[in-house]
């Protein structure tokens, strides 16, 4: 569980560095290359177009080769496409080379939380799985440093993303298949055994949890193929978990979030900042973030995903709203650097410590074992899909409405999150996968049938 904790990390460092490091790295491919906003919004897209591609195509390779052989793949193409970048000739070089960095991204997000989610002991499932979030809080922090520095070519910052991916397949390599997917794909229940008693402490059931999962598999087996894989999604006990899941998905990204990770020193040093002024208040920004995924990884367990995220999302909705009240009144200038800080490290902490958490959890524990591939790459797609939109239209809707106007939009966003979340998206924290697919063929996945059982 160790080295499964370790490849999970290594696989949210690379999506958060990667997807991080243009934003300081754009200042330095504008002038090289000379270009405008809108090939600068192209470029900063092209890793998202790849990673909507890469959650689709790597459900199916999921499903028909494992978990474990498809991680490997993927290790292969961060590989390339962080060497590609380095090399590109031109800016439109560059954006097709972050699309195949993307689809190692976007295949990495659907793939590994899963995987690790159906490695874990439920115990300590949420805490396994939110090391691939806090390793993205790692990387952009890491990404928002080398930035700032300057000094470091935005050929190597973004190159030097090939070493961690090499780790991460030396790593996979040590790890086994998914013994979920052994027994539903194979009927190996043998093997799967042999997984379950390695990666379980001495003195473990691992019958009881084997015999839970064979008899969850067994019924996938008696079902028709009609409501397995990609054609299940359409089962009406299964949508509940489907609108959650992308519901969630979505507001990750409409809260605002990478709106302030990819274009926050762009914003600022439009608005009169100094570029060095810029780049250190990205850096902490950077740095609040990882904290929060840190306390949110000792205590989302504790507290509960649920109650968690709806205590977070105010706080998040309001620093926006004061932040656009700056802008839309004449503030947003040097002359309010502290306000404006604050700000942002107030919406930063409010929303990496809840709704940030929620985004990867939810799809590797929330969907039933016989999509749970399809239905986590749906998700995985309507996350990047939401970003991709966001970082094509930012800065021409700046251009339209205002700075403020669009920092209260998003303010506008995080309320709408906290009502989806409140209405739709039960308790999840203590149950285990069965239970909770359990409530969803029960019709009982309202929160209120989780509080009662």
């Amino acid at each position: 569980m160790l080295m499964a904790a370790v490849v999970s990390a290594i696989s949210g460092l690379l999506y958060g560095y990667d997807t991080g490091i243009i934003s300081g790295a754009l200042l330095q491919i504008s002038d090289e290359f000379h270009i405008g906003s809108t090939m600068k919004e192209t470029i900063a897209a092209g890793i998202l177009l790849g990673a909507v591609i890469g959650s689709l195509v790597c459900s199916r390779l999921c499903e028909r080769f494992g978990r474990h052989r498809t991680i490997l793949l993927i290790c292969g193409i961060f590989i390339a496409g962080s060497l590609t970048c380095a090399l590109a000739p031109n800016a439109v070089g560059l954006a097709l080379a972050r699309v195949l960095l993307g689809f190692a991204v976007g295949g990495a997000t659907q793939t590994v939380p899963m995987y690790v989610a159906e490695l874990a002991p439920m115990a300590i499932r949420g805490r396994l799985v939110l090391c691939f979030q806090l390793a993205i809080g790692a990387g952009i922090v890491i990404a928002t440093v080398v930035g700032a520095t300057e000094a470091v070519s935005w050929r190597v910052a973004i190159g030097a993303a090939a070493v961690p991916a090499l780790l991460m397949l030396l790593g996979q390599l040590r790890l086994p298949e998914s013994p979920r997917w052994l027994i539903l794909r194979h009927g190996r229940t043998d093997r799967a055994r042999e997984v379950l008693e390695k990666l379980r402490p001495e003195g473990y059931d691992v019958d009881a949890e084997l015999d839970e999962i064979a008899g969850l598999a067994k019924q996938q087996e008696d079902t028709d193929s009609a409501e397995r894989g990609w054609r299940g999604l359409r089962q009406p006990w299964v949508r509940p978990a489907l609108i959650v899941g992308c519901g969630i998905a979505a507001f990750t990204q409409l809260s605002g979030i990478e709106m302030i990770i990819y274009y926050a020193p762009t914003i600022l040093t439009d608005n009169g900042f100094p570029q060095a002024d810029a780049l250190r208040i990205s850096v902490a920004l950077g740095v609040v973030y990882l904290v929060m995924m840190i306390v949110g990884l000792w205590i989302v367990d504790k507290v509960g995903r649920r109650r968690l995220t709806l205590i977070m999302v105010p706080g998040a909705a309001l620093s926006l709203f004061a932040l656009g009240a700056l802008y839309v009144t004449g503030h947003g200038t040097r002359a309010y650097v502290p306000a404006i800080v604050g700000c942002l490290l107030a919406f930063m902490f409010f929303n990496a410590g809840g709704l940030q958490l929620m985004g990867w959890l939810t799809g590797s524990e929330i969907h039933p074992l016989s999509v749970r591939s399809a239905a986590t790459s749906v998700q995985s797609a309507t996350l990047w899909s939401t970003n991709l939109l966001i970082t094509l239209t930012l800065l021409t809707m700046i251009s339209a409405f205002g700075v403020g106007q669009v920092f209260w939009i998003y303010a506008l966003f995080n309320v709408a999150a906290w009502l989806f979340v409140w209405r739709k998206m039960p308790e999840l924290t203590g149950r285990s996968l069965e239970d909770i697919e359990q409530h969803l063929k029960d019709r009982k996945f309202r929160p209120r049938d989780f509080a009662r059982s």
